[in-house]
Protein backbone atom coordinates (compact mmCIF):
# COMPACT_ATOMS: atom_id res chain seq x y z
CA UNK A 1 0.00 0.00 0.00
CA UNK A 2 2.50 2.59 0.72
CA UNK A 3 4.22 1.47 -2.38
CA UNK A 4 1.45 2.20 -4.53
CA UNK A 5 1.21 6.07 -2.75
CA UNK A 6 4.39 6.73 -3.35
CA UNK A 7 4.18 5.91 -7.16
CA UNK A 8 0.93 7.53 -7.34
CA UNK A 9 2.73 10.52 -6.23
CA UNK A 10 5.72 10.79 -7.71
CA UNK A 11 3.55 10.38 -11.60
CA UNK A 12 3.31 14.20 -11.09
CA UNK A 13 7.02 14.63 -11.46
CA UNK A 14 8.69 11.47 -13.13
CA UNK A 15 9.22 11.86 -17.11
CA UNK A 16 9.02 7.91 -17.22
CA UNK A 17 5.15 8.41 -16.70
CA UNK A 18 3.32 5.40 -15.08
CA UNK A 19 2.09 3.17 -17.30
CA UNK A 20 5.04 0.48 -16.37
CA UNK A 21 7.06 0.56 -13.34
CA UNK A 22 10.22 -1.42 -13.70
CA UNK A 23 11.12 -4.01 -10.90
CA UNK A 24 14.80 -4.06 -9.57
CA UNK A 25 16.53 -7.42 -9.06
CA UNK A 26 15.53 -7.51 -5.37
CA UNK A 27 11.60 -7.28 -6.43
CA UNK A 28 11.78 -3.35 -5.32
CA UNK A 29 9.62 -0.87 -7.40
CA UNK A 30 12.14 1.64 -8.99
CA UNK A 31 10.92 5.17 -9.18
CA UNK A 32 14.27 6.44 -10.67
CA UNK A 33 17.01 4.64 -13.25
CA UNK A 34 20.12 6.04 -14.31
CA UNK A 35 22.50 4.09 -16.87
CA UNK A 36 25.64 5.70 -18.03
CA UNK A 37 29.02 4.10 -19.39
CA UNK A 38 27.40 0.76 -18.61
CA UNK A 39 26.24 1.41 -15.65
CA UNK A 40 23.03 1.29 -13.99
CA UNK A 41 21.42 2.74 -10.92
CA UNK A 42 17.83 2.93 -9.55
CA UNK A 43 16.42 4.48 -6.77
CA UNK A 44 13.67 2.28 -5.25
CA UNK A 45 10.15 3.08 -4.30
CA UNK A 46 11.49 1.79 -1.22
CA UNK A 47 13.97 4.09 -0.59
CA UNK A 48 12.00 7.20 -1.47
CA UNK A 49 9.09 6.05 1.45
CA UNK A 50 11.26 5.61 4.09
CA UNK A 51 12.85 9.31 3.53
CA UNK A 52 9.67 10.96 3.22
CA UNK A 53 8.61 9.30 6.60
CA UNK A 54 11.62 9.88 8.31
CA UNK A 55 10.95 13.81 7.78
CA UNK A 56 7.77 14.31 6.65
CA UNK A 57 5.61 11.64 7.48
CA UNK A 58 4.97 12.54 11.27
CA UNK A 59 3.24 15.89 10.34
CA UNK A 60 1.16 14.76 7.55
CA UNK A 61 0.28 12.10 9.64
CA UNK A 62 -0.96 13.79 12.68
CA UNK A 63 -3.26 16.46 10.79
CA UNK A 64 -4.88 12.95 8.88
CA UNK A 65 -5.08 12.28 12.46
CA UNK A 66 -6.82 15.13 13.67
CA UNK A 67 -9.13 15.75 10.04
CA UNK A 68 -11.11 12.34 10.87
CA UNK A 69 -11.10 12.65 14.70
CA UNK A 70 -12.71 15.73 14.43
CA UNK A 71 -14.92 15.80 11.56
CA UNK A 72 -16.71 12.66 13.10
CA UNK A 73 -16.25 14.46 16.93
CA UNK A 74 -17.72 17.40 15.65
CA UNK A 75 -19.31 17.29 12.74
CA UNK A 76 -21.55 19.89 13.03
CA UNK A 77 -18.46 22.19 12.91
CA UNK A 78 -16.98 21.57 10.46
CA UNK A 79 -18.89 23.47 7.98
CA UNK A 80 -17.87 26.17 10.27
CA UNK A 81 -13.97 25.30 10.24
CA UNK A 82 -14.52 24.69 5.69
CA UNK A 83 -15.72 28.05 5.42
CA UNK A 84 -13.64 29.99 7.21
CA UNK A 85 -10.77 28.37 5.75
CA UNK A 86 -12.27 29.54 2.53
CA UNK A 87 -12.47 33.57 3.92
CA UNK A 88 -9.18 33.46 5.01
CA UNK A 89 -7.49 31.94 1.84
CA UNK A 90 -9.73 34.28 -0.45
CA UNK A 91 -8.32 37.69 1.92
CA UNK A 92 -4.86 35.88 1.38
CA UNK A 93 -5.25 35.89 -2.40
CA UNK A 94 -6.66 39.39 -2.46
CA UNK A 95 -4.30 41.14 -0.19
CA UNK A 96 -1.63 39.57 -2.30
CA UNK A 97 -2.84 40.03 -5.58
CA UNK A 98 -0.07 40.19 -8.44
CA UNK A 99 2.33 38.90 -5.78
CA UNK A 100 1.78 35.31 -5.68
CA UNK A 101 5.68 34.53 -5.66
CA UNK A 102 6.09 37.16 -2.55
CA UNK A 103 3.27 35.25 -0.76
CA UNK A 104 4.29 31.67 -1.81
CA UNK A 105 7.62 32.40 -0.61
CA UNK A 106 5.92 33.25 2.85
CA UNK A 107 3.86 30.59 3.00
CA UNK A 108 6.85 28.19 3.11
CA UNK A 109 9.01 30.07 5.26
CA UNK A 110 6.32 30.22 8.12
CA UNK A 111 4.06 27.24 7.40
CA UNK A 112 6.47 25.15 5.48
CA UNK A 113 3.60 24.89 2.45
CA UNK A 114 4.38 24.18 -1.02
CA UNK A 115 1.41 25.60 -2.81
CA UNK A 116 -1.16 28.62 -1.72
CA UNK A 117 -3.89 26.95 -1.95
CA UNK A 118 -2.44 24.27 0.77
CA UNK A 119 -3.55 27.17 3.10
CA UNK A 120 -6.59 26.82 2.83
CA UNK A 121 -6.65 23.19 4.48
CA UNK A 122 -3.78 24.43 6.94
CA UNK A 123 -6.27 26.53 8.63
CA UNK A 124 -9.16 24.68 8.01
CA UNK A 125 -7.39 21.32 10.10
CA UNK A 126 -6.06 24.12 12.84
CA UNK A 127 -9.44 25.46 13.38
CA UNK A 128 -11.08 21.93 13.78
CA UNK A 129 -8.25 22.05 16.50
CA UNK A 130 -8.77 24.96 18.04
CA UNK A 131 -12.93 23.78 18.13
CA UNK A 132 -11.79 20.61 19.74
CA UNK A 133 -9.24 22.63 22.48
CA UNK A 134 -12.15 24.63 23.52
CA UNK A 135 -14.94 21.65 23.88
CA UNK A 136 -11.85 19.78 25.87
CA UNK A 137 -11.69 22.55 27.72
CA UNK A 138 -15.34 22.54 28.79
CA UNK A 139 -15.42 19.29 29.71
CA UNK A 140 -12.98 20.29 32.44
CA UNK A 141 -15.57 22.67 34.12
CA UNK A 142 -17.75 21.35 36.57
CA UNK A 143 -21.23 22.08 37.67
CA UNK A 144 -20.41 23.31 40.75
CA UNK A 145 -17.57 25.70 39.22
CA UNK A 146 -20.51 27.06 37.11
CA UNK A 147 -22.76 27.54 40.40
CA UNK A 148 -19.86 28.82 42.30
CA UNK A 149 -19.15 31.39 39.01
CA UNK A 150 -22.98 32.68 39.20
CA UNK A 151 -23.22 33.20 42.82
CA UNK A 152 -19.73 35.27 43.32
CA UNK A 153 -19.00 36.99 40.07
CA UNK A 154 -22.23 36.76 37.75
CA UNK A 155 -24.00 40.44 37.41
CA UNK A 156 -26.63 41.86 35.92
CA UNK A 157 -26.84 43.37 32.73
CA UNK A 158 -25.87 47.20 32.35
CA UNK A 159 -26.19 50.28 30.22
CA UNK A 160 -23.34 52.14 29.08
CA UNK A 161 -22.09 55.39 27.24
CA UNK A 162 -18.78 55.42 25.74
CA UNK A 163 -16.27 57.96 24.32
CA UNK A 164 -13.32 56.77 22.18
CA UNK A 165 -9.74 58.30 21.99
CA UNK A 166 -7.15 56.40 20.41
CA UNK A 167 -3.84 57.67 20.35
CA UNK A 168 -2.71 58.37 16.60
CA UNK A 169 0.46 56.22 17.12
CA UNK A 170 2.16 54.10 14.41
CA UNK A 171 5.01 51.48 14.39
CA UNK A 172 7.46 53.78 12.20
CA UNK A 173 7.38 57.07 14.60
CA UNK A 174 10.19 57.34 17.26
CA UNK A 175 10.02 56.96 21.09
CA UNK A 176 9.32 60.47 21.37
CA UNK A 177 6.86 60.64 18.53
CA UNK A 178 4.50 57.74 19.81
CA UNK A 179 4.94 59.61 23.55
CA UNK A 180 4.03 63.04 22.00
CA UNK A 181 0.61 61.01 20.24
CA UNK A 182 -0.09 59.88 23.61
CA UNK A 183 -0.10 62.59 25.58
CA UNK A 184 -2.28 64.18 23.26
CA UNK A 185 -4.89 61.87 23.47
CA UNK A 186 -4.87 61.76 27.68
CA UNK A 187 -4.93 65.86 26.64
CA UNK A 188 -8.41 65.11 24.89
CA UNK A 189 -9.68 62.92 27.84
CA UNK A 190 -8.46 65.50 30.31
CA UNK A 191 -10.44 68.33 28.58
CA UNK A 192 -13.54 66.03 28.35
CA UNK A 193 -13.39 64.96 31.73
CA UNK A 194 -13.09 68.88 32.79
CA UNK A 195 -16.36 69.60 30.46
CA UNK A 196 -18.16 66.87 32.26
CA UNK A 197 -16.89 68.10 35.46
CA UNK A 198 -18.18 71.84 34.90
CA UNK A 199 -21.97 70.52 33.33
CA UNK A 200 -25.16 70.22 35.29
CA UNK A 201 -26.86 67.11 33.27
CA UNK A 202 -24.17 65.01 32.85
CA UNK A 203 -25.76 62.46 30.54
CA UNK A 204 -27.32 65.51 27.86
CA UNK A 205 -23.15 66.79 28.02
CA UNK A 206 -21.75 63.11 27.47
CA UNK A 207 -24.14 62.56 24.61
CA UNK A 208 -22.85 66.03 22.79
CA UNK A 209 -19.23 65.29 23.95
CA UNK A 210 -19.79 61.92 21.89
CA UNK A 211 -20.16 63.63 18.87
CA UNK A 212 -17.41 66.06 19.70
CA UNK A 213 -14.92 63.58 20.43
CA UNK A 214 -15.13 60.05 20.01
CA UNK A 215 -13.62 57.62 17.58
CA UNK A 216 -15.71 55.17 17.69
CA UNK A 217 -17.46 54.95 14.59
CA UNK A 218 -19.48 51.86 15.16
CA UNK A 219 -21.47 53.72 18.44
CA UNK A 220 -20.29 57.79 17.36
CA UNK A 221 -24.08 57.74 15.78
CA UNK A 222 -26.11 55.95 19.03
CA UNK A 223 -24.64 58.60 21.93
CA UNK A 224 -21.82 56.09 22.07
CA UNK A 225 -24.47 53.67 23.53
CA UNK A 226 -22.54 50.56 24.11
CA UNK A 227 -26.15 48.94 24.80
CA UNK A 228 -26.72 46.75 28.08
CA UNK A 229 -23.41 45.08 28.52
CA UNK A 230 -21.49 42.14 30.28
CA UNK A 231 -18.46 39.88 30.36
CA UNK A 232 -20.27 37.59 28.26
CA UNK A 233 -21.21 39.89 25.73
CA UNK A 234 -18.36 41.23 24.61
CA UNK A 235 -14.77 40.18 23.56
CA UNK A 236 -11.91 40.57 26.19
CA UNK A 237 -11.05 43.67 24.74
CA UNK A 238 -13.33 45.37 26.60
CA UNK A 239 -12.71 43.55 30.29
CA UNK A 240 -11.03 46.69 31.43
CA UNK A 241 -13.73 49.09 30.40
CA UNK A 242 -16.60 46.46 32.00
CA UNK A 243 -14.64 46.37 35.00
CA UNK A 244 -14.95 50.27 35.73
CA UNK A 245 -18.59 50.34 34.48
CA UNK A 246 -19.22 47.77 37.17
CA UNK A 247 -17.31 49.89 39.54
CA UNK A 248 -19.74 53.35 38.92
CA UNK A 249 -23.78 53.43 40.07
CA UNK A 250 -26.51 54.20 37.35
CA UNK A 251 -25.81 57.81 36.58
CA UNK A 252 -22.45 57.86 37.28
CA UNK A 253 -19.70 58.54 34.35
CA UNK A 254 -15.79 57.32 35.13
CA UNK A 255 -13.63 60.62 36.53
CA UNK A 256 -10.57 58.82 35.50
CA UNK A 257 -9.74 57.68 31.95
CA UNK A 258 -10.31 54.22 31.54
CA UNK A 259 -7.77 52.28 29.14
CA UNK A 260 -8.41 49.45 26.79
CA UNK A 261 -6.50 47.42 23.39
CA UNK A 262 -8.70 49.91 21.69
CA UNK A 263 -7.12 53.23 23.10
CA UNK A 264 -8.68 55.54 25.79
CA UNK A 265 -12.53 55.72 26.98
CA UNK A 266 -14.53 57.92 29.11
CA UNK A 267 -17.66 56.20 30.43
CA UNK A 268 -21.12 56.80 31.59
CA UNK A 269 -23.40 53.97 33.30
CA UNK A 270 -26.94 54.63 32.97
CA UNK A 271 -29.14 52.11 33.85
CA UNK A 272 -28.68 47.95 35.36
CA UNK A 273 -31.13 44.66 35.12
CA UNK A 274 -31.10 42.25 37.59
CA UNK A 275 -28.82 39.10 37.00
CA UNK A 276 -30.64 36.11 35.52
CA UNK A 277 -31.15 32.61 36.43
CA UNK A 278 -28.57 30.90 36.48
CA UNK A 279 -30.37 28.41 34.03
CA UNK A 280 -30.45 31.25 31.73
CA UNK A 281 -26.70 32.01 32.39
CA UNK A 282 -25.22 28.73 32.42
CA UNK A 283 -23.94 28.63 28.72
CA UNK A 284 -22.52 31.79 29.39
CA UNK A 285 -20.97 31.35 32.09
CA UNK A 286 -19.51 28.02 30.85
CA UNK A 287 -17.52 30.21 28.02
CA UNK A 288 -16.26 32.73 30.31
CA UNK A 289 -14.98 29.89 32.41
CA UNK A 290 -13.90 27.49 29.30
CA UNK A 291 -11.64 30.21 28.44
CA UNK A 292 -10.04 31.12 31.86
CA UNK A 293 -9.27 27.29 32.03
CA UNK A 294 -7.73 27.73 28.57
CA UNK A 295 -5.71 30.99 29.18
CA UNK A 296 -4.23 29.24 32.71
CA UNK A 297 -3.43 25.60 31.35
CA UNK A 298 -0.46 25.76 29.38
CA UNK A 299 -0.74 22.45 28.39
CA UNK A 300 -4.22 22.03 27.40
CA UNK A 301 -3.54 22.16 23.44
CA UNK A 302 -1.36 18.59 23.76
CA UNK A 303 -3.76 17.41 26.70
CA UNK A 304 -6.84 18.02 24.56
CA UNK A 305 -5.44 16.43 21.43
CA UNK A 306 -4.02 13.31 23.27
CA UNK A 307 -7.47 13.03 24.52
CA UNK A 308 -9.86 12.57 21.63
CA UNK A 309 -6.84 10.76 19.79
CA UNK A 310 -6.79 8.30 23.14
CA UNK A 311 -10.94 8.41 23.24
CA UNK A 312 -10.75 7.15 19.23
CA UNK A 313 -8.65 4.58 20.36
CA UNK A 314 -5.87 5.98 17.78
CA UNK A 315 -2.87 3.27 17.08
CA UNK A 316 -0.35 3.98 14.81
CA UNK A 317 0.73 0.64 13.27
CA UNK A 318 4.01 2.12 11.45
CA UNK A 319 6.66 1.47 14.37
CA UNK A 320 8.83 4.67 12.81
CA UNK A 321 5.72 7.27 12.79
CA UNK A 322 4.40 6.02 16.09
CA UNK A 323 8.45 6.39 17.83
CA UNK A 324 8.32 9.84 16.23
CA UNK A 325 5.08 10.54 17.63
CA UNK A 326 6.11 9.58 21.44
CA UNK A 327 9.35 11.90 20.72
CA UNK A 328 7.41 14.67 19.96
CA UNK A 329 4.26 14.37 22.09
CA UNK A 330 7.14 13.76 25.16
CA UNK A 331 9.04 16.68 23.72
CA UNK A 332 6.11 19.39 23.65
CA UNK A 333 5.11 18.04 27.28
CA UNK A 334 9.13 18.75 28.67
CA UNK A 335 8.88 22.25 26.60
CA UNK A 336 5.93 23.48 28.73
CA UNK A 337 7.49 21.90 31.83
CA UNK A 338 10.21 24.17 31.31
CA UNK A 339 8.80 27.48 30.36
CA UNK A 340 6.57 26.99 33.65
Amino acid sequence: MKKGLIIGALCLFTLCGCGRVPKLANGEEAVVTFKKDGKEHAISANEIYDLLKENYALSATTDLIDKYIFETEFSSYAETAKKEAQNNLEALKENYAGQEDQLLALLRAYYGLLTIDSFEDYVYINSLRSHAIEEYAKLQISDKDIENYYNKEAKGDIEVYHILVTPKVTSSMSDSEQKKAEDEAKAKVDEILKKLEDSKDKLTTFKELVKEYSEDESTKDKDGNLGYINYYQLDSTYDELIDAAYKLKDGEYSTKMVTTELGYHVIYRNASKEKESLDKLKDKILDILKDRYIEKDSKISINALKYYRDLYNMDIIDSEINRQYGINLNNQLNAQDTQN
